[in-house]
Order: structure tokens, then C-alpha cells, then sequence
């Protein structure tokens, strides 16, 4: 994840002082494990065009019990995991979903539930709400029109927005959650106005990742201009938001180019503090699948992350989790967790790698086969990124050198 009110609020601070804030890292006590998102159930009222876990609304065999779950959490604490994100399929589809939140709450965990958010009425808010949950992230894939579309249910939009309101207005911190395809690029500004209007916490960017009905529908992923004119706008946004001092959150994943991007929005527009950026930026690393960022499915398999679930690295019911993550004699792991990562093509070329960590390496596994191949997704050009074309090869992306778009001048 991409946090890019993160980066813009420092800089905000850096032009108010004159000096760039100092981030001082975290004390850790004992081990500190990845983020985990776990996939509890696959069952879902929804059969979503770019949902990775295919899910459809019936159940699914062999999945984790309750009392499975707990085990695998207490395994998961000793290791240091610090937050658990909820999920599914739709995981208020799971009678015991609460059951398992709260014990989550009640070990420390920061808690997060992953939601379409149709099925949350006025009780189930309620509920969610004195559950205590961290965060609840809702989709919204555009305005009524599109979010049905790709939901493929009528209604679908009024009843998410409805459920975003009930928990905004019982004091839940709620975000958006938007996927962004070709299909629906349009939608993206009224979706951020939306926002603001009905004064939502946080607004997350997905790209497109190629797994699941994502990988099916990779045809339809946003071109480079439309992604980049839209990572210029969420940049906008969150710089305006961070001068003003609002409390929104914009956030994005699946794309680790959307760091060395936003460090060239600074050089354009803030040089004087590109190189404390460009610092923090390599200390962030990019990608962190199968670093800092796990997945635990239904039936209790551990991928690098949740675009993975064609490649699992184990099980928790044959071995504990800490066990898992740490064993790097599976190929995959081992190239994830080294560093630098053992990219190829334009990737081991691009002066950026220290910042986007090589980037979604799914993407390359999907199209090519090599895990390592350079990412398709990437939507910088070989001459921002400092590559150089292989003899006879077409250049990346369009042949023209893409300008980033400013409105106005943007001033410290």
C-alpha cells in the first residue's frame, strides 16, 4: 500500500517549517510480522468482474473452523503479525465473523473488515460499530451505473453508499475502495467528490492486478495516460487536503510505480524536497508482498499476498504460520524476500528499483510465466525510468513523452 497523504502531509509540514520532518521509526517488541489478510470465507452475494478469489453465493468445502482460526491467530500473534484484515468473498457472510473480530480486538490486532457492504443494514451497523473495528473498507467501483455493472446487481451502489452513511455516522472510520479499469476511469472524480461530500476517511486506489476474474478481464486494464492522469489527480487531491489540514486519506496498491510518480509530481512542483522524498521513499522499499504483506485463504493456504492464490506456499493446518513465511526454500519467496529482488528487462534496468521494489511481480508471472520478467504494468517510460530499449524492441509504453498534467502552480 501506497500511502500518499502519508508523503504529502510531511511536505506539507516541510514548507510550514522549512525543514522536513523527521520520521523516527517505531519501537519493536520482539518479532514483527507482515500484515495479514485473510480470506475467511469465499462464499458471496456478489459475482464481481475483477474479484480475485472468483467467489460466487454458495459455500465452499473444507474451509478453516472457528476454532482453526483461533489457533492460527495465536501463532500469528507470537509472531508479531500487527494487523488482521478481514475478508473474503463477503466475510459478514460467516456466522461467526464476529466472534472472530473480536478475539482479534481482544489480542491486539488491528482489526480491519474488507466489505461490499450490501448486506450492512441499520442492526448490522449497529453491530459493526460496537464490535469496535479499526477500519471498514467498502467498494465503490464508480457512480450507480458502474458499480452495478461490475457488481452485476441492481441496486448494488445505492446499498454500499447507504452502508458507508450508517457507519460514517456511528463513528467507524470507513474508506472507499476503487479498483480502476478502463470501464470505469470515467467515474473517478465524481467518486473523490463523493467523498468529500459524505465525508468518508479514506479513498483507496486499486490498479487492476491479474488474478481471479482480474486476470480474465486484464484486457480491459486503464491505459498508461488514463493511469497516470488519474495517480496526478488522487496527488492533487491528498496535497490539497493535506495543505488544508482535512483528515482525508488517499491511498493506493498494486502498482509500486505510483512511488517514484510522485516523486516525480515533487520534482516538478516542491524540488526543494525531492531528496528528503526520494529518502523516504527508498525506506518504504515498494512492493511488500511476501515481505510485509500476507494472505491466508479459505481453506488455510498462505500466499505472498492476495493476488497469489495460484502459487501457496503452505498450509496452516500441516504448519504454523511463522513457520511458513520464514521458509524461503520455495523459489518465489526467496526471490521476493531478496533484496534487491532478482528482476529482469527494463525492471533491473530502472534507476527507480530501490523505490517500487520491482513492482507487482504477479503481473509479469501472469503474462510471461517468469515471476521475474520485467512488470507490464509499470506505466513509467523507459526514459523517466533511465532504460534502454533492447536492440529491435519497441519502446515501453507510448512514444511520446507524457506531461504531467498541473492545473495551477502548486507552492510550498
Amino acid at each position: 500500500m501506497f500511502r500518499i497523504s502519508q508523503y504529502m502531509r510531511e511536505l506539507a509540514a516541510a514548507g510550514a517549517t522549512g525543514a522536513y520532518p523527521t520520521v523516527r521509526p517505531r519501537p519493536q517488541k520482539g518479532p514483527q510480522g507482515p500484515v495479514v489478510i485473510w480470506n475467511l470465507i469465499r462464499r458471496c452475494n456478489l459475482t464481481c468482474k475483477h474479484c480475485y478469489a472468483l467467489s460466487a453465493d454458495h459455500d465452499y468445502a473444507g474451509e478453516l473452523t472457528r476454532e482453526e482460526v483461533f489457533t492460527v491467530m495465536g501463532d500469528l500473534r507470537a509472531y508479531g503479525v500487527p494487523v488482521l484484515i478481514l475478508s473474503g468473498g463477503e466475510p459478514l457472510m460467516r456466522p461467526d465473523i464476529f466472534d472472530i473480530a473480536a478475539r482479534a480486538r481482544d489480542m491486539g490486532f488491528y482489526t480491519g473488515l474488507s466489505t461490499n457492504g450490501t448486506l450492512i443494514d441499520t442492526p448490522l451497523a449497529d453491530r459493526i460499530a460496537a464490535m469496535g473495528f479499526d477500519y471498514v473498507g467498502i467498494s465503490l467501483d464508480g457512480l450507480r451505473a458502474t458499480h452495478d455493472r461490475f457488481r452485476r446487481l441492481e441496486g448494488a451502489f445505492d446499498r454500499s453508499l447507504q452502508a458507508l452513511k450508517l457507519l460514517r455516522d456511528r463513528g467507524v472510520k470507513v474508506g472507499m475502495r476503487f479498483t480502476m479499469t478502463a470501464m470505469n476511469a470515467h467515474d473517478l472524480p465524481a467518486l473523490l467528490a463523493l467523498m468529500r461530500e459524505e465525508r468518508i476517511d479514506k479513498f483507496y486506489f486499486s490498479h487492476l492486478n491479474y488474478a481471479g476474474r482480474g486476470n480474465i478481464h486484464r484486457g480491459k486494464d486503464a491505459q498508461f495516460q488514463a493511469t497516470r492522469a488519474a495517480l496526478t489527480l488522487l496527488f492533487e487531491r491528498a496535497w490539497e487536503a493535506a495543505q488544508a489540514g482535512l483528515p482525508e486519506e488517499y491511498v493506493t496498491g498494486n502498482n509500486d510505480a505510483d512511488g517514484p510518480f510522485l516523486l516525480q509530481w515533487v520534482q516538478a512542483n516542491l524540488p526543494q524536497w525531492a531528496p528528503a522524498l526520494a529518502e523516504r521513499l527508498a525506506a518504504w522499499g515498494g512492493n511488500a508482498s511476501g515481505l510485509n504483506v500476507a494472505n491466508i485463504d479459505n481453506l488455510g493456504q498462505v500466499h505472498p499476498d492476495t493476488m497469489w492464490w495460484h502459487h501457496t506456499l503452505g498450509n496452516v493446518r500441516e504448519r504454523p504460520f511463522s513457520a511458513i513465511w520464514s521458509d524461503t526454500s520455495d523459489p518465489l519467496m526467496a526471490g521476493l524476500k531478496q533484496q534487491p529482488r532478482p528482476v529482469q528487462g527494463r525492471c533491473a534496468q530502472c534507476h527507480y528499483l530501490p523505490l517500487c521494489g520491482g513492482n507487482t511481480r504477479v503481473r509479469a508471472q501472469q503474462l510471461t510465466g517468469d515471476a521475474w520478467a520485467e512488470d507490464p504494468g509499470c506505466y513509467l517510460e523507459d526514459e523517466e525510468i533511465g532504460a534502454v530499449a533492447a536492440p529491435g524492441s519497441a519502446p515501453h509504453g507510448p512514444r511520446q513523452r507524457i506531461t504531467i498534467p498541473i492545473r495551477e502552480p502548486i507552492h510550498a
